[in-house]
């Protein structure tokens, strides 16, 4: 039974851990839609956007380009 506790509450903390990260979508000038992982992060000294994509690389777009960001849900 304690074992299962264990198993029960690693696994409640995993999924909370995963709950608070969340993806948003950026839409661009041209009409492309960005998926991120995560809040992107803007440098408002370099004008620059640095976001995550779905597949895990690091990005980064002008903040002149992107239209609107919003939070997925």
């Amino acid at each position: 039974m304690n074992k299962l506790m264990k198993i029960l509450l690693l696994s409640g903390v995993a999924l909370s851990a995963t709950a608070c990260s969340s993806d948003y979508v950026m839409s661009t000038k041209t009409g492309d839609m960005i998926v991120t992982q995560g809040k992107p992060q803007v440098d408002k000294d370099t004008g620059l956007i640095s976001y995550t994509d779905q597949q895990g690389n690091e990005r980064q777009i002008n903040d002149d380009q992107v239209v609107q960001m919003i939070k997925k849900n």
